[in-house]
């Protein structure tokens, strides 16, 4: 691999590990340890991790952190698909060790409450345990409400779209309402807040391929089994990861097609609310 390339591989792996490791993290202290008493609390947590994550990687590579992301930019021309394969792969590498560390962190605790809880893992009642990794579409375990595939899809792939979109409108030259470059990590945070505090309780707010099915190719080897994968709902692959795809794909195109052009108007007349 050259050296270009392992930059960029270093940068995305690291970032998700360290996004995956604090947002999954703050799940399982939820559910572990009833360490939070909102979801803003864990939406928050997944902000700052975001926001850190970023920070931490882009020195590296254009931090992504999100197959979906990479996707969307190659859609929009702001990378080569050539670079797609080391994107992609570190950031599921990258989602999958983070996993692992938490899980040798937490291992202990999972077990006693999986024991206190009469829990069997891999059984579907695991699910309780397993949505700590990966990602579930029901309102509740305990009374068995479950979301319909369309709502579910459409959440993640709504969520997606606002994500991308977000992250277009923050750091493209054209937008000259964005904040400054060094100020968008934290803004790109704070929407990942905003948009877990509303999706969440629905998907538990994905929007990223590799943290889904990272932790939950983990948890399928950790004992779940098919509590992870497939799922009890056989349709993670559908929810969790086509979905954010499409979202980005989308507002890849629409920022290209509507915005952009727009804002490229706006700025060569020197227009503006104010004027």
């Amino acid at each position: 691999m050259k050296s270009k390339a392992l930059c960029e591989f270093i940068g995305e792996l690291l970032g998700t590990f360290i996004l995956v490791f604090f947002g999954c993290g703050a799940v399982a202290v939820s559910i572990l340890f009833s360490g939070y008493n909102e979801l803003f609390q864990i939406a928050a947590i997944w902000g700052v991790g975001v926001t850190l994550a970023i920070y931490a990687s882009r020195g590296f590579s254009c931090a992504h952190l999100n197959p979906a992301v990479s996707i969307g930019f190659v859609i929009a021309k702001r990378m080569s698909p050539k670079k797609l394969p080391i994107y992609l792969s570190a950031q599921f590498l990258g989602a999958f060790l983070a996993a692992a560390v938490l899980y040798f962190l937490f291992g202990g605790a999972i077990a006693y409450f999986e024991a206190v809880h009469h829990i069997v893992r891999g059984s579907p009642e695991s699910v309780s345990t397993a949505k700590m990794f990966g990602e579930y579409f029901f309102r509740g375990a305990e009374n068995g409400s479950k979301i319909p595939y369309a709502v579910a899809f459409f959440a993640e792939g709504l969520g997606t779209f606002f994500l991308m979109t977000f992250i277009f409108t923050l750091t493209e030259g054209c937008n000259v309402g964005r904040p400054e470059e060094r100020l968008a990590p934290a803004f790109i945070g704070l929407a990942i807040t905003a948009l877990i505090s509303i999706i969440a309780p629905l998907t538990q707010a994905g929007f990223n391929p590799a943290r889904d099915f990272g932790p939950r190719l983990f948890a399928y080897f950790a004992g779940w089994g098919k509590a992870a994968i497939p799922g009890p709902d056989n349709g993670f692959f559908i929810v969790y990861i086509m979905a954010p795809i499409v979202g980005a794909i989308a507002a890849s195109l629409f920022f290209i097609g509507v915005m952009q052009p727009l804002m490229e108007s706006n700025k060569n007349h020197k227009t503006g609310c104010c004027n």
